[in-house]
């Protein structure tokens, strides 16, 4: 006989798409971190250290996660620059699906 696991879902919740759980490429570490982007709001600062204040991985083991989700499409960091040409702050943008991927 299977168990039947159910989670009410009334509140505090996040929807996303599959895709980035389906991906066999992506480590468990990298779905997760997705999963955590996903899951806050959209004028959150996404900068290393405020992410891995998140969890109990360091700063290194985040950089690594962000890496192998912008080799696979999720993840695109832009430097933004002052009128100086300094870099300033940095541009997140996060996909559910990839750039090229989202028919599959």
């Amino acid at each position: 006989m299977a168990q039947v696991f159910r989670v009410e879902r009334n509140k505090n919740f996040t929807v996303m798409s599959n895709h980035h759980f389906k991906n066999k490429d992506l480590s468990l570490k990298a779905k997760g971190l997705l999963s955590l982007m996903l899951s806050l709001p959209e004028d959150w600062n996404y900068n290393m250290q405020g992410l891995a204040s998140l969890s109990r991985d360091g700063i290194d083991s985040v950089r690594a996660a962000i890496k192998e989700l912008e080799y696979y499409g999720y993840v695109e960091r832009n430097m933004i620059r002052n009128e100086y040409g300094l870099f300033t702050d940095t541009e997140y943008i996060i996909r559910e699906i990839p750039i090229g991927q989202e028919n599959e």
